[in-house]
């Protein structure tokens, strides 16, 4: 799965839901200008389904994504390439 740049909504899968192994049970799409100021001042974000929690950890390829910020992503606009 790779992450898509949109112009308004950037967004990339973050985890929460941890197991009890301290890995992410699944990962939230959330504002990407959000990411690093809450990974590193331990701010909460916002995902796209509503969850909030602090940025702790990036997702691997294969990580599984919320069902419902998946959906909400899904459906936004696409943000382009400016081509005509």
């Amino acid at each position: 799965m790779s992450t898509q740049t949109l112009p308004e909504v950037d967004v990339r899968p973050e985890g929460t839901d941890h197991t009890g192994d301290d890995a992410p049970k699944m990962f939230h799409y959330v504002r990407k200008a959000k990411i690093a100021e809450s990974a590193v001042m331990g701010t909460h974000v916002v995902a796209l389904c509503g969850e909030v929690f602090p940025v702790t950890r990036s997702p691997k390829p294969g990580s599984p994504v919320c069902p419902e910020c998946k959906k909400i992503y899904d459906n936004l606009p696409d943000g382009g390439d400016g081509g005509e």
